[in-house]
């Protein structure tokens, strides 16, 4: 900020009064309230007053105000120089108007104090002895009704008003801002409460997809368990019918040794007729009864056998040998036979106790075997 050369001391009140300084007001002995000056009125000051114009001798308390207005007036004049400079000026001449005459002249305008709402009320109604003290209290309660006019009517119009407004604004905006929250925590409650009821859906969805799908899949292997039990009880079927055809078709082309017989001795039975354990299975039967041949073949061995007596030794297509033991006589010893023809009789020779046809079958020429199970699987009931 800009310094400025300060302004000379303007001329003092004191210097202007030729009985110099005095102690001012609260003087000991309160006579002197001030020194006395010309008055120097001018077009600008110059207003109609009541009585002789004094600066200092004021009622109430008027060189107080007097010293107020000098002090503004200084302060004004100086402030309105600015930065100006003060050098080299001539004195200022002040002028002041009769302030005790305006403050009269304002309380006799003023309403009675005690007429104001609030304020008579505070006023008591005792004590004005003197005229001086009824007119300060009037010039009192003029400046208490001005100060209160002023004061109370401008905070009134202006503070409460833009109070009350700026609060009404503010209260407002508060509601919005509150209503606003409300709303967005209501519109989140909302959303949360939709995701929830949207998951539960889903997760109830799910569930019974879940369970159908598994019912289904129950259902499709059920019915696939049912299809393949069908199935198998179907290709059991499917074999019982075609074994039963191969054994009819087997019944006709394989037939019994002998037409009439009585099983005896069967196959791995021991017995002291024999040097090792039965090989064959015993037909017993009549001498002479027909032997037959089994199956078609071809005779490859007829004659006599030891133990065995006369015996005829049929091979089959398949390399199975047949053999027909204890015969009494043989019809046919060599060459191709069909089944059912005869080919001997039985006898009683070789080691034996009665007639009977010993039938022994050796697969592939080989060791003897059961013969009742290989005659039943070729579909001969014996």
């Amino acid at each position: 900020m800009a310094s400025n050369r300060p302004a000379p001391e303007g001329p003092s009140a004191y210097d202007l009064d030729d009985r110099g300084a005095f102690p001012g007001p609260g003087d000991a002995d309160n006579i002197n309230d001030g020194p006395w000056e010309e008055w120097n009125p001018t077009e600008d000051s110059v207003r109609s007053v009541r009585g002789k114009h004094r600066v200092a001798k004021q009622r109430g308390g008027g060189l107080a105000r007097g010293g107020t207005v000098l002090g503004v007036g200084v302060i004004a004049a100086v402030g309105a120089g600015g930065m100006a400079t003060a050098e080299g000026r001539p004195p200022v001449a002040i002028s002041m108007p009769d302030v005790g005459g305006m403050a009269d002249d304002l309380a006799d305008k003023l309403p009675d104090a005690k007429s104001l709402p609030g304020v008579g009320d505070l006023i008591s109604d005792e004590g004005t002895d003197s005229d001086e003290g009824t007119d300060s209290g009037a010039a009192s309660d003029a400046g208490t009704a001005s100060a209160s006019d002023s004061g109370v009517g401008t905070a009134s119009d202006s503070g409460a008003g833009t109070a009350s407004d700026s609060g009404a604004d503010a209260g407002e905006a508060l509601r919005s801002r509150i209503l606003q929250q409300a709303d967005a925590q209501q519109g989140a409650a909302d959303q949360e409460a939709r995701e929830a009821a949207e998951h539960t859906a889903f997760q109830t969805a799910a569930k019974a997809a879940d369970a159908h799908q598994k019912s289904a899949e129950k259902a499709a292997a059920a019915k696939k368990a049912a299809e393949l039990e069908a199935k198998r009880e179907a290709e059991a079927a499917a074999r019982q019918k075609a074994e039963a055809a191969r054994l009819a078709k087997l019944a006709k082309n394989f037939i019994a040794p002998v037409s009439s017989f009585t099983l005896t001795a069967s196959f791995g039975q021991a017995g002291d007729r024999w040097a090792a354990d039965h090989t064959g299975q015993d037909f017993a039967a009549p001498t002479g009864t027909p032997v037959k041949a089994v199956h078609s073949g071809t005779i490859t061995q007829a004659g006599w056998a030891g133990s065995y007596g006369y015996r005829i030794v049929l091979t089959l297509d398949d390399g199975t040998e047949l053999w027909f033991c204890h015969l009494s006589s043989m019809v046919k010893t060599s060459g191709k036979v069909n089944t059912g023809d005869v080919i001997g009789r039985v006898g009683a020779t070789g080691n034996v106790t009665g007639p009977h046809l010993h039938l022994e079958v050796r697969p592939d020429g080989g060791d003897p075997i059961d013969p009742m199970p290989w005659l039943r699987d070729h579909g001969i009931k014996v």
